[in-house]
């Protein structure tokens, strides 16, 4: 592929098309949680693709950022719940600096969400919970383990996959010790609505000392 196949093709996307939601932020709640599942029911019912799947920042031991898609796993009071294993890249980097960034972007509605905060652990039943509530593809994904470490070649994967899929059909209670669900319990929230005149909407939720949440517009 030649770069100007390449940049001709970058050049004519547009995104955003049709209609888009208004968003007052004088309606808006008091505090983010009741908004962000709001627009996420809404994004669903609106058919927006997996709008679940939410960018997790972290940091290495370097300091350096590193992201990725996970599934979010529940949003209350406790904070916006993700899983993973503890002994994974972003597990060890969790438990070097618990803190972190979720991403999650619904262009079927031009919203975005950034929330940023402390990262805490649920207790082993709770992760057990967790991992137990899901499709048995994901209890065999989770069995199959080694998350994050150098994998010698395709065919070991597929043999490992196969003995997780059999663990998984034969025994629905196993365990996979590593599984993990964490909370992060956000400091800052912000709610973003496109506009088709570039006169985007962004509210930023930040939460105080005392714990009840502030609000502020900020510019496009």
């Amino acid at each position: 592929m030649t770069d100007s196949t390449f940049e001709a093709t970058l050049h004519t996307l547009r995104v955003w098309q049709g209609q888009l939601p208004a968003f007052a932020p004088d309606e808006a709640p008091e505090t983010p949680l009741p908004l962000f599942r709001s627009w996420f029911v809404e994004a669903a019912r609106a058919a927006q693709p997996e709008p679940h799947t939410t960018q997790l920042a972290t940091v290495d031991a370097d300091g350096n950022p590193d992201v990725r898609t996970v599934m979010l796993h529940g949003a209350d009071e406790r904070g916006w719940h993700f899983a993973t294993h503890a002994t994974s890249a972003k597990g060890r980097q969790l438990a070097a600096h618990p803190y972190a960034a979720l991403h999650f972007y619904w262009p079927v509605h031009a919203r975005q969400i950034r929330l940023r905060g402390p990262v805490t652990t649920a207790t082993p039943d709770e992760s057990y919970a967790d991992l137990h509530a899901r499709s048995t593809g994901a209890l065999a994904a989770a069995l199959v383990g080694h998350q994050s470490e150098p994998l010698p070649s395709l065919s070991a994967l597929t043999r490992a996959s196969a003995r997780a899929w059999t663990v998984a059909h034969s025994d629905p209670a196993a365990d996979a010790p590593t599984w993990t669900l964490y909370f992060l319990h956000p400091e800052e929230v912000e709610f973003f609505q496109g506009d088709e005149k570039r006169r985007h909407v962004r509210l930023r939720y930040h939460r105080e000392a005392d714990g009840r949440w502030s609000r502020e517009l900020l510019w496009p």
